[in-house]
Formats: structure tokens, C-alpha cells, sequence
């Protein structure tokens, strides 16, 4: 069906399929699901066992194991077999009769590629409208807003918006607009890291860490590194954010590793992909605060996060070599046991990577043609570089946004009474204030920021008891959860804390028994006690048991 000169619809099995429609965080799950299912669907017979094993690496169901299957062999074995909600229109159709499929592409070449740039609604009214007139079923909303998802982007921006509002996506078959600037672009990601670690109590295995990493474009130097144990998230980007941005030389003291990494300073443009932590008000309001542009990768064009997605990638091959490896599948995987083989702590994980970071920025890099650190130092010569020096300060800015009003006692949020004297002025003037903009860090609920009526100072604000112990935001909905289960209609704060140190008494006493109970055990203390300074360990053994520190030998260009 051919829309207008220059703008099509993608046509054939492929596009029906949703390869180019997809979201990423869409596609990138029925990768991991094709990763597992793939090899498992090979096998004559899937017994329980199986199933089980593929439903804990993908986290669904057996049943979903078994659908999964199912859609694998009945397809062609193809990543997009997976992908949700498939059209039954058959492989490479629509639902739609033809002639309606007519109107539907007249109607878009006519009306909606035009440069007065009419909204999906007033065209869909006009193809109800056509639809009626000839006794056909009217499409509906969606079908519409999925043919317009079709249309090639570049001809179709070009359309309605002109060549130059078309000229950021004409790179989409080649290489994404030239960075030469240092810190004028850096790329942020997340993923699991392919490792099992240990806690820091019982050196037994917890389970997978998450990593976060920024690199700046312009001279491919890694400039912001966190490892957590909690699931991606608008904080784990404002601690990335603090790392790129802070003087890490204290950061490598604490981890006891003897390291150069110079690279620091706040990025001018954050480029970031489409989930929902990078589009959450925290970010966006700490972008804003410190004149970062946030700007997201265009819908369906991964290569435009290219640079930091091969960082990822690169990353988890090293880490493969570590002990307690998780590989990248299960057929990779093997008969290796990496629960048994697990031996690093979130921190030696920590210390492995600022180490290997350091041996890349060493070395000459196939892209440049010099070493990033070189490439780093040359540019920073001339270049004005704003390096944070409170970090606490400039992550506040990144914590998640809460808002509320101020009583005579102070705030409360989620049952946890806030107050400081510092809050009278405020009290006094409350009823013509409003609501507060407040700033918390779910690690530590213990305080909170408040900012001041004026927007441009935030307050510390301490538990009003403050003989409470400090606990984090998933402690506090636990505990109201568990409340609610026992039949609690009303939860009060004293209620709140007896259940929290309820709850603590018993993953203590079950730590030593179950990977959740340990892990729970571990995320109640994300920072650990910042020790004396210490020679850095030595490179974990390979598996062959040589003692050669293989990940540092050859590390891939990122």
C-alpha cells in the first residue's frame, strides 16, 4: 500500500511482527526470553525441572515457560516470536478488509502527512467518517495510531515538519550526529550484572547485582559506576550522576583500590534511553537544576545508544570471568554451578571493576587511535570542567520528588513523622505556602530534604523521633503490607517501627538459610563502613586455575 512519495508503510511478516515497532524494553525482553527459551526448545522433552529452571532466570511462571514454547516451534525460531500481542490478522496481514485499508492510507497521505499537521484525532474522524459513507466497520484508534507507527520516519517528520526537524534522524543508516566535546554528551544505562555475589555476613550467594554506567562520548572514558543490589530507578541514575560528577579519588579510598581516574564533571547533555526511570519528575527536576540536557534515543533506533549499549556488552564478557558467572544463557552457561563458584561481595565486585576500568583507559583504543585517558587529558586542558565537591548535596537534587503539606508537627510522609526547628518560620506561614517539595532517598528514610518556600535551598529534615533507626523505603512498605495482612485498617508510626524490627529479627535469624533472607539482610545496608585503607586484591583466579589475571589482558574496544 503505497501512502505518499517518499513515505511508506513497512510492509511483509517482518514489520507485522513488530521488529521496528517495538519498544525497546519490549524487545529487549523476548531477547533474554529467546536466550533461554531458544536452547530449551531444542530439547525433545521438557520436563518440570526444566521449566522451572527457565521460568527463575526469566521471573514468570511455568506456564508461561511452556506458552513461550509453544510460540517458538510454532514459529521460525525468531526473537520476534516472542514479542506480545501479535495481530491474528496471519503472518504478514491486517485485520482490516482492503478497502478499508485503502481509505485508511489515502486519508494518511492526504491528511496526515502535511505540514498543517493534523492530530491523530481529526484523522481518525475523517476515516470514520469515509468508513461510514461506504458502509464499511470503522477502524479503530489504535489500528490508526499503528499505521501512522508504520510509516518510514524520515519521510514522514520530513512531511509534516520539514527537512530540518528531520535532519537528527537522518543518521538512523549510518553513524548518530558527531560528539566532540568532553562531557558534552554522556550516555547512561542499566543491566544485571551476569555474576551471582555473596553477603557481606555469611559469604553466601544473594543473587544478581544491578550495574549502572555513564561514559562520555567524545573521548570514551567511563565516567560514573554504580553497583546496587535494588531493581533500576530514578535514584540509580542520580548516583551515577554523582559519581560522573564528583572527584572519585575518595570513592577509590574507601574501596581500598589503588587506581587512577581523573575523569569527573557535571555532563552538559544526558542521553538516555525511553524507560521509565530516565522520564521520571526526579531527573527531569535534576537536569533542569544543573543545566543537563535530558534527551532520549529516537523509538526504535538503538544504535543511537550504541556507545554505552557496547560498554554494557564488553563489561559482562570481563565479568565472565569471574567466579560465580551466570554467562549469558543457560547453554553458555553449561554444568557450571554459580551459586557454588559465587565469592564476591557487591564491593569486591566493586574494586574488580575500578580496576579493570583503569587497564581501559589505558590502553589505545581502535576507534580513536590514542588511549581514552590520553584523549580525556588533551581535551580537559582547554576545557571548563565543573567538578561537584558536595556530592550529597548535588544528589539530593536526583531523589524522588514528594509533596506535602506542613502541619504544626512537622511532615509526614507514609506514616514517618518529620520535624526540625528549623521548621517554625515555615509553620507559621504554612496555610499560604501549600504544599512542600520534598526530596527522599529510599536507601535511608531516616531524613528527608525539604525546599525552602523561596525554591532554592533545601532543608534537612531528621525523623521527629529521633530514637528511630534509620530503614529504607522497601522496609517501610513491607511492614505497611504486612500490617494490612494482620487486619491493621489504620497504621501508626509506632505500629510501623514493632514491625520493621519484627521483620529484621527474622531475616537476621534466617540469613544464613535462604538467598532472599540474606539479600534482604544485605539492601538493609547499602553502604558499608568505610574501612582503613588496604592494598587492592588480587585479580581472581580464571578457571583454569593458572592464577592469570585474564579479564585485564584483552579487553574489547567499547
Amino acid at each position: 500500500m503505497r501512502v505518499a512519495e517518499g513515505a511508506r508503510v513497512a510492509e511483509g511478516p517482518v514489520a507485522e511482527r513488530g521488529v521496528l515497532t517495538a519498544h525497546d524494553e519490549v524487545w529487549d525482553t523476548a531477547v533474554r526470553q529467546a536466550e533461554v527459551i531458544g536452547p530449551l526448545a531444542e530439547k525433545a522433552r521438557v520436563g518440570l525441572a526444566d521449566a522451572d529452571e527457565a521460568a527463575a532466570m526469566l521471573g514468570i511462571s511455568r506456564r508461561q515457560v511452556y506458552v513461550l514454547l509453544a510460540r517458538w516451534r510454532a514459529g521460525e525460531g525468531v526473537v520476534s516470536d516472542l514479542l506480545p500481542g501479535r495481530s491474528s490478522g496471519g503472518r504478514g496481514g491486517g485485520r482490516l478488509p482492503d478497502e478499508a485499508e485503502a481509505i485508511v492510507g489515502e486519508v494518511l497521505r492526504r491528511r496526515y502527512l502535511t505540514r498543517q499537521r493534523r492530530s491523530v484525532a481529526a484523522v481518525h474522524r475523517e476515516i470514520a467518517r469515509q468508513c461510514r459513507t461506504r458502509g464499511l466497520r470503522v477502524p479503530s484508534r489504535g489500528t490508526v495510531v499503528r499505521r501512522i507507527a508504520r510509516l518510514e520516519p524520515v519521510s514522514s517528520v520530513t512531511a509534516r515538519e520539514g527537512s530540518d526537524a528531520a535532519r537528527r534522524l537522518r543518521s538512523a543508516g549510518g553513524a548518530p550526529p558527531a560528539v566532540t566535546g568532553l562531557l558534552e554528551q554522556v550516555q547512561i544505562d542499566h543491566t544485571p550484572v551476569d555474576v551471582i555475589v555473596v553477603d557481606e555476613l555469611h559469604r553466601m550467594p544473594i543473587g544478581r547485582p544491578y550495574l549502572t554506567a555513564a561514559i562520555d562520548v567524545a573521548s570514551r572514558c567511563v565516567v560514573g559506576l554504580v553497583v546496587t543490589l535494588e531493581a533500576p530507578s530514578a535514584t540509580s541514575v542520580g548516583l551515577c550522576l554523582a559519581h560522573a560528577a564528583c572527584d572519585k579519588r575518595p570513592w577509590l579510598e574507601r574501596l581500598g583500590v589503588e587506581a587512577a581516574w581523573p575523569m569527573s564533571g557535571k555532563p552538559r547533555e544526558l542521553y538516555v534511553d525511553n524507560a521509565a526511570e530516565f522520564k521520571s519528575e526526579a531527573l527531569r527536576r535534576g537536569c533542569d537544576q544543573h543545566s543537563i540536557k535530558l534527551r532520549y534515543r529516537p523509538p526504535g533506533q538503538p544504535h543511537f545508544g550504541g556507545i554505552i549499549e557496547r560498554l554494557i556488552g564488553t563489561m559482562m564478557e570481563l565479568v565472565h570471568e569471574l567466579p560465580g558467572t551466570t554467562f549469558s544463557s543457560t547453554a553458555e552457561r553449561g554444568s557450571y554451578d554459580s551459586d557454588k563458584a559465587a565469592a564476591l561481595t557487591v564491593r569486591e565486585l566493586q574494586r574488580w571493576l575500578a580496576l579493570a576500568l583503569a587497564c581501559y583507559h589505558g590502553q589505545v583504543h581502535e576507534t580513536l587511535g590514542r588511549t581514552p585517558a590520553g584523549v580525556w587529558a588533551e581535551k580537559a586542558a582547554g576545557a571548563a570542567l565543573v567538578t561537584v565537591t558536595n556530592e550529597t548535596a548535588f544528589l539530593v537534587d536526583f531523589l524522588p520528588v514528594v509533596r506535602r503539606t506542613l502541619s504544626r508537627s512537622g511532615f509526614v510522609i507514609d506514616y514517618v513523622q518529620y520535624y526540625s526547628d528549623a521548621l517554625k518560620p515555615w509553620i507559621a506561614r504554612r496555610e499560604e505556602i501549600g504544599r512542600f517539595v520534598l526530596r527522599r532517598d529510599p536507601r535511608d528514610i531516616s531524613r528527608i530534604w525539604a525546599l525552602d518556600p523561596d525554591g532554592t535551598n533545601y532543608l534537612e529534615v531528621p525523623y521527629r523521633t529521633l530514637s528511630r533507626p534509620p530503614i529504607s523505603a522497601w522496609e517501610q512498605k513491607a511492614a505497611v503490607a504486612r500490617l494490612h495482612e494482620l487486619g491493621r485498617a489504620e497504621v501508626d508510626e509506632n505500629a510501623l517501627f514493632t514491625m520493621v524490627a519484627q521483620m529484621r529479627r527474622i531475616t537476621d535469624s534466617a540469613s544464613a538459610a535462604t538467598r532472599k533472607a540474606r539479600r534482604d539482610r544485605q539492601r538493609r545496608t547499602p553502604t558499608p563502613p568505610r574501612p582503613k585503607p588496604a592494598p587492592p586484591p588480587k585479580p581472581p583466579a580464571d578457571q583454569d586455575g593458572d592464577g592469570a589475571a585474564r579479564p585485564f589482558e584483552v579487553i574489547e574496544q567499547w
